[in-house]
């Protein structure tokens, strides 16, 4: 489909109530009409791409979703709006063209679930989640740093911790992305990797999380130039300190890949285990045995049981919520 160039100005709409850090100056602006799938469903689509509560450098809200991107052309920001039965994207900024042409991508349209019909069959469980969340697509940004950034802050703390010093960082780093919606561009690789791992401490990440973040911020350029799902999980394993987990939870979203697993992971093998075998622990291995008639669409079945809400019963105490800005 064509791409359509525009300029952004002061004609532009606006998300009402968004006026922080956004420039009126002219910005330009491209345009594409997307034709989502029967029964698509946009927000449970692009949510997956945003840090719960409130992600500096992306928004969805009234059914529209913005994403502040750092593109090989320069910084661009995605506007997707739903509108009857399509989707109008919309790319700001210097990278608008690039961040346009991947607009279907990020919306989760080049997910190709043809093959999964026939494996989510082979149970009773997968069958239902997999016909009554028919409608949500896995996205693939194409953009490995800022998944990877936030895989890292999510290493053996709560998602509240996480989420919390994602924040931090995005905002110190934040450079005012293009458009309306008051977003920050995603934090530059490579003022990431110039500072010490001491400065980390204020946004609440300690010094082996923060060594990892500093390590793959130096190989960032290589890591977003990775062809596919296998060279980017062999690349990222390849630095210490990013294991099969952390490098997982990112193909699954800069690639799209369905097949990933995110294998030491605190609660997914307990799940697995209760909702495909009644078994209230598991393992590693046993969540793998189980997924093993889903192979090519793992992944999708690990998020099919956390979009039904199916959780092994917990036990025992809960992680403790701590800040390391205090250390």
């Amino acid at each position: 489909m064509a791409l359509t160039p525009r300029f952004w100005g002061q004609g532009h709409r606006l998300v009402p109530g968004l006026f922080a850090r956004h420039s009126l100056a002219v910005t330009t602006e491209v345009k594409r009409r997307l034709t989502p799938p029967e029964r698509y469903r946009f927000g449970p689509s692009v949510r997956s791409l945003l840090v719960p509560g409130h992600d500096p450098c992306g928004l969805f809200r009234d059914d529209e979703f913005w994403l502040a991107i750092r593109t090989p052309e320069g910084a661009a920001t995605l506007h997707l709006a739903r509108a009857g039965g399509e989707l109008h994207a919309t790319g700001l900024g210097a990278g608008a063209a690039w961040v346009a042409e991947r607009a279907d991508a990020i919306a989760g349209l080049r997910d190709d679930v043809s093959t999964f019909a026939a494996l989510a069959g082979r149970h009773p469980v997968v069958a239902r989640l997999a016909k009554t969340f028919s409608g949500v697509r896995m996205p693939a940004t194409g953009q490995v740093f800022p998944r990877l950034l936030r895989a890292i802050l999510e290493q053996k703390v709560t998602g509240l911790e996480a989420h919390r010093s994602y924040r931090a960082t995005c905002r110190h780093f934040g450079e005012p992305a293009p458009g309306p919606a008051g977003l920050v561009l995603p934090p530059d690789p490579a003022a990431v990797a110039a500072r010490a791992y001491w400065e980390f401490h204020p946004f609440g990440v300690e010094q082996r999380r923060t060594q990892t973040l500093l390590r793959a911020a130096q190989v960032a350029e290589r890591l977003d130039r990775c062809a596919d799902s296998a060279e980017a999980t062999a690349r990222m394993t390849a630095l210490p300190g990013i294991g099969p987990w952390t490098a997982a939870e990112v193909v699954r979203t800069a690639f799209g890949d369905p097949d990933a697993v995110s294998v030491g992971d605190y609660h997914i093998p307990n799940t697995v285990a209760y909702a495909l075998a009644g078994e209230a622990r598991g393992t590693d291995e046993r969540m793998l045995e189980l997924l093993e008639p889903f192979r090519g669409h793992r992944g999708r079945v690990c998020d099919l049981l956390a979009m039904g809400g199916l959780m092994a019963p917990r036990h025992g105490p809960r992680r403790p919520v701590r800040s390391f800005a205090r250390f």
